[in-house]
């Protein structure tokens, strides 16, 4: 006889870090993976085909792109990533950890571009086949020290846009959390990098069991 079969201990959270360029995503999204042992990955580029579309979304030298094409772009990698990674990985019973997420999008395409935000949404929760991250962790960081780490880097199409774009997309950002603060929650990320992952750390435990 077959022993009877167990829920997870807990259910496989899609977890997701946003916020500006330079805010320090990659690297607590790449420490909380480690930590709850999930699958780490990222938007856009997560996936072989999604890497060659971020190719061309982030060249500099294209420079006639119709905002609605980057958008559906963007919808495209996504579609393949949670095709490919997230829901695979989720069905798995393994959590996912994600370098931005679908509300980058809402974020750049929606506020940033001025697309409507219902039509992003209405494509992308297509895309997405409804999973949406269960929780998103906002690294908040003043537009100064942005500014200073950005000047360093080789910048990418999206990073050289104007401060009037990147302006609308962090205020997109803190839009969504306000509005929907039982999915998100916002951490000061100006703190050591040890002490910011401590903070998230607290916040999935305190949010997911985890």
């Amino acid at each position: 006889m077959a022993p009877p079969a167990f829920p997870p201990a807990h259910p496989p959270a899609y977890i997701a870090f946003e916020g500006p360029e330079g805010c320090g995503k990659s690297t607590q999204a790449r420490l909380l993976a480690e930590t709850i042992g999930a699958v780490l990955t990222r938007e856009t580029g997560g996936t072989p085909i999604g890497a060659r579309l971020r190719d061309i979304l982030h060249d500099v030298t294209v420079i006639d792109l119709d905002t609605r094409a980057e958008a559906l772009m963007i919808a495209a990698d996504r579609a393949q990533h949670m095709a490919t990674v997230v829901r695979p990985a989720l069905d798995a019973g393994r959590h996912v950890v994600s370098d931005r997420s679908v509300f980058s999008t809402l974020a750049y395409q929606g506020y940033g571009r001025q697309l409507s935000l219902e039509e992003v949404r209405s494509v992308n929760d297509w895309a997405l086949r409804g999973t949406w991250p269960s929780l998103v962790v906002l690294l908040d960081v003043p537009a100064d020290v942005i500014a200073r780490r950005m000047a360093s880097r080789d910048l990418d199409r999206f990073e050289r846009e104007g401060n009037g774009f990147h302006e609308r997309v962090t205020a997109g950002f803190h839009d969504m959390a306000r509005h929907d603060r039982s999915r998100w929650e916002v951490v000061d990320a100006m703190a050591p990098i040890d002490e910011v992952a401590a903070a998230v750390r607290a916040i999935v435990e305190d949010r997911l069991g985890l």
